[in-house]
């Protein structure tokens, strides 16, 4: 998909000699406009969770949660191990977790769901014998430890488990960001050509129905980038249109 959807874009930009865009810089923005639809279908989620329940939301092809719910499920990933690393106490989160919906501690063949809990609160819950987390029982707090010691720390690249005589077996289940599309090309007579081949491509992961959104938004931040405002009106415009339509 990332080849129509630049090959759309430059001939836009092309219609009126408003101006180039380098493929270093479409990939800077293709990275960017995928984010903004990603991070977008977890709001249109909410939101049409809330038009069914107020019975605003048809069953089978007009489901719209439960359509939503199967495109951010294809970014879902399970089971997934993570280290656990001494010097801060604390498991690894994965590098491209976005959000997390389980954390589970698997000692052996059971499986226990760890609760997740503020960090303002464990002091409180650790502190006391009725509610202190336990091995039946345990609870997990996301902290910006980092790897070690030694360097600054990251937020929210890891988790606090308690208790902290856990230090194995922790599994987790996330949302992950999509992977950076990248449009691959050699150059030939001057010109990039696409080049789907090269061990560093890397297409859209966003469903085809999303390509017309793609080109809008690349075209506003091309636009803004080769200060073009009649491109940027024109994504702008459309890109209204197209929500007047799916709202």
């Amino acid at each position: 998909m990332i080849n129509e959807v630049r090959n759309t874009v430059m001939a836009v930009l092309n219609k009126d000699n408003n101006g180039y865009v380098t493929p270093e810089e479409f990939n800077l923005f293709a990275r960017q406009a995928q984010l903004e639809i990603f991070e977008e279908y977890f709001y249109d989620y909410s939101r049409s969770v809330v038009l069914r329940n107020a019975r605003k939301h048809n069953s089978g092809y007009g489901n719209i949660p439960k359509q939503t719910a199967e495109v951010i499920d294809t970014f879902t990933l399970t089971s997934v191990g993570l280290t656990y690393d001494a010097p801060t106490t604390s498991f690894t989160l994965p590098t491209d977790w976005y959000t997390i919906n389980t954390v589970f501690y698997t000692p052996g063949t059971s499986s226990i769901e760890v609760e997740q809990v503020r960090q303002s609160k464990i002091h409180k819950l650790v502190k006391s014998n009725l509610t202190a987390p336990n091995t039946s029982y345990p609870a997990y707090y996301i902290t910006g430890a980092s790897l070690t010691s030694a360097t600054p720390a990251t937020p929210g690249n890891s988790i606090k488990v308690y208790p902290t005589s856990i230090i194995a077996d922790i599994d987790v289940e996330y949302v992950r960001y999509p992977k950076s599309p990248k449009w691959t090309y050699n150059t030939v007579g001057g010109s990039p050509v696409f080049n789907q081949a090269a061990a560093d491509y890397q297409d859209f992961e966003l469903p085809d129905s999303d390509q017309s959104t793609l080109v809008l938004k690349i075209l506003q931040l091309a636009g803004i980038n080769i200060r073009e405002p009649e491109v940027v009106q024109y994504a702008m415009n459309e890109e209204t249109i197209e929500d007047q339509k799916e709202g």
